[in-house]
C-alpha cells in the first residue's frame, strides 16, 4: 500500500518559516485539501529546514492554526 504523494513545501507561521515534505494520502490530490481537513489539527513535515538553516530536523507537527501560508515547491 502506498503512503501517498510527498510534495515539498514552504510553510510560514508567526515566529518561522518551514521547508520540507509533506505526504498527502491517496484520498487527498492537494495541499489543500490536507490543509481543509476538520478531524486534524496538526500536518506533519520531514526532512525540515527552519528558517534557512542547513541542519534538516527529520519529523515536525504544525499546528494547522498557527499557518500564515503554504507554498508547494516544485523539485
Amino acid at each position: 500500500m502506498s503512503e501517498g504523494k510527498r510534495v515539498k513545501v514552504q510553510v510560514k507561521t508567526v515566529r518561522s518559516t518551514y521547508e520540507g515534505f509533506l505526504t498527502i494520502p491517496q484520498m487527498r490530490k492537494r495541499v489543500s485539501d490536507v490543509l481543509n481537513e476538520e478531524e486534524r489539527f496538526f500536518i506533519n513535515l520531514t526532512e525540515v529546514l527552519v528558517d534557512g538553516n542547513k541542519s534538516p530536523i527529520s519529523f515536525i507537527s504544525l499546528n494547522k492554526h498557527m499557518i500564515e501560508s503554504i507554498v508547494e515547491i516544485p523539485e
